[in-house]
């Protein structure tokens, strides 16, 4: 997938379009994709237009936390199949375009689009003043193919970004990856951490991640680490670690089986099930009593 940061498309090959935030990559996102798909004529490509920056950033509201960051939206646009991704800021520029200037300037002028697919709750220009009615009003009187993509619905309830995040605040990372459709992951560095883990039989790996990341609730999860290619069950403590007085929030993760040293290297932790709420031990003998207790939770994953 090539990444584009300007809306400009100067190419012998049309060019159909998804607009939209895309954090996580829901199924909801996976349907507008598909759709695109299905719009792709032989020789036109797929491309996305999407924010580098959450619009609230920019618009005096608190953004929420991500449910990916950046690269990981990327590489999951890349793998639904998107070939042109369309990367900006949303700013002053952006957030001023009355509808009427984002259809004619940034779609026809800028991007020379055949085709564009939104969910059907797509708002755009300044204020948010344009819909899906005036967007295919204004497409298809030029010629655009234009489609909207219908929510998609799990368990009664619309499938969205926002009811992730809840999910995944609430420690529900079952119910999460169900609506996302793929497994929600945390992908981090290895950072030097304070040595407890040694001190108790269970050495783990501390994490640092993209503070615009959102974090599962305070906890000890089961859950599978993947390091230089290969899968190792784990358990993973996020939180302040009562016991020792912690002041800030970590995450560190405990690898069945595996004794390497690797500081300053990746990790990614996903399929992640919590086991049971932090709190605090009165001696590290209990404290290690009962992770290992939880390291019986941990189990092997399945090789196919």
């Amino acid at each position: 997938m090539r990444i584009h940061y300007r809306l400009e498309w100067r190419s012998k090959h049309p060019l159909v379009l998804a607009i939209g935030f895309f954090d996580g990559l829901h199924r909801g996102h996976a349907a507008i994709l598909h759709e695109l798909r299905r719009m792709r004529k032989p020789g036109y490509r797929t491309g996305v237009l999407t924010f580098a920056n959450h619009p609230a950033t920019f618009l005096g509201t608190v953004p929420p936390a991500l449910i990916s960051t950046v690269e990981e939206r990327i590489d999951l646009l890349a793998e639904g199949g998107i070939e042109e991704c369309f990367f900006v800021d949303f700013d002053e520029r952006i957030a001023s375009l009355s509808p009427q200037a984002f259809i004619e300037g940034v779609l026809l002028d800028g991007l020379a689009v055949r085709g564009v697919v939104v969910g059907e709750n797509f708002r755009f220009g300044k204020g948010r003043a344009g819909d899906v009615a005036f967007a295919r009003r204004e497409l298809e009187r030029r010629g655009v193919s234009f489609q909207t993509v219908a929510n998609q619905q799990h368990g009664g309830s619309r499938v969205s970004s926002t009811r992730i995040r809840e999910l995944i605040g609430q420690g529900n990372l079952a119910e999460a990856d169900v609506l996302l459709g793929h497994a929600f992951t945390l992908r981090g560095r290895v950072m030097l951490g304070e040595g407890r883990g040694h001190a108790l039989g269970f050495p783990t790996a501390n994490l640092t991640f993209d503070s615009s990341k959102i974090l599962p609730i305070d906890g000890v999860y089961s859950g599978i680490a993947r390091h230089d290619g290969r899968d190792y069950p784990a358990l993973v403590s996020i939180g302040s670690n009562p016991t020792f007085e912690g002041a800030s929030r970590t995450v560190e993760a405990w690898l069945r089986d595996f004794r390497r040293s690797i500081y300053g290297e990746e990790l990614v932790l996903r399929d992640l099930r919590f086991l049971r709420e932090q709190r605090r031990f009165e001696t590290t003998e209990e404290l290690r009593a009962q992770m290992q207790r939880d390291a019986v939770a941990v189990a092997y994953p399945s090789y196919g």
